[in-house]
């Protein structure tokens, strides 16, 4: 009587969703057994990026964009997996657990197996498409391709002005190597002529100096001999 009372609540779970005030309550993923919880990496495929810390916990927005990407009919593989969560929780494991939530589910939409698993193929299908769109996007989003007709992204404009400030710099950082290599090359002219002024002052001191003394004997020899 267990078994049938599991049963009928997991069919109720199955047809009744719980509602709260702010609306539709989203439970959180949970891994079947024996599978591991996934972890997620914020790392840029850009080498160009650091990684970001390790998640282990994806934001409710992605959650209600996954909810709502596997929404169905609720006579499809997502719609049984729900039946199966809800006998899980009422402590069925193992192939018990499968074999009695798909008799429940077929009773109940008289779906059969290759039917069943022909849905599940088309969800993942659903998923795959949509990573992979996530994925381009994603690509566009950090500059490592453009899309025709998809303006640059405010990470790609960041991008494009780092590297605009980092030619800048480059362009400055090579006018005053310039700068620096003029003025060298002006200092050494400057000493050079400096020591050519000195040098053409003492030469000009000397050669007044001799002048001078040879004038000055010269004038003290008239004032001796001649003026007696």
């Amino acid at each position: 009587m267990l078994l049938f009372d599991n049963i009928a609540k997991a069919a109720k779970d199955f047809f009744v969703e719980e509602t709260s005030p702010d609306g539709p309550s989203v439970a959180a993923p949970r891994s079947l057994p024996g599978q591991p919880t996934p972890t997620f990496s914020g790392g840029s495929t850009s080498a160009a990026f650091q990684a970001a810390p390790l998640l282990t916990q994806p934001e409710q927005r992605h959650l209600d964009h996954i909810r709502q990407l596997l929404s169905g009919d609720g006579k499809d593989f997502m719609a049984f997996t729900k039946m199966v969560t809800s006998l899980q929780a009422s402590g069925l494991s193992g192939p018990i657990l499968y074999q009695t939530a798909f008799n429940a589910f077929a009773a109940v939409t008289s779906l059969e197996l290759p039917a069943l698993l022909k849905s599940a193929e088309q969800f993942e299908l659903k998923l795959t498409s949509d990573r992979n769109s996530i994925l381009e996007r994603h690509r566009e989003k950090v500059g490592e391709i453009r899309i025709p007709n998809v303006p640059p992204s405010p990470l790609v404009q960041l991008q494009q002005q780092e590297q605009q400030l980092q030619t800048g710099l480059a362009d400055l950082a090579r006018q005053l190597e310039e700068a620096q290599q003029r003025l060298l090359a002006v200092r050494q002219e400057l000493q050079q002529q400096q020591q050519k002024a000195t040098a053409a002052l003492a030469s000009y001191e000397l050669a007044h100096a001799a002048a001078a003394a040879e004038l000055k004997a010269h004038q003290q020899a008239v004032q001796a001999f001649l003026l007696k």
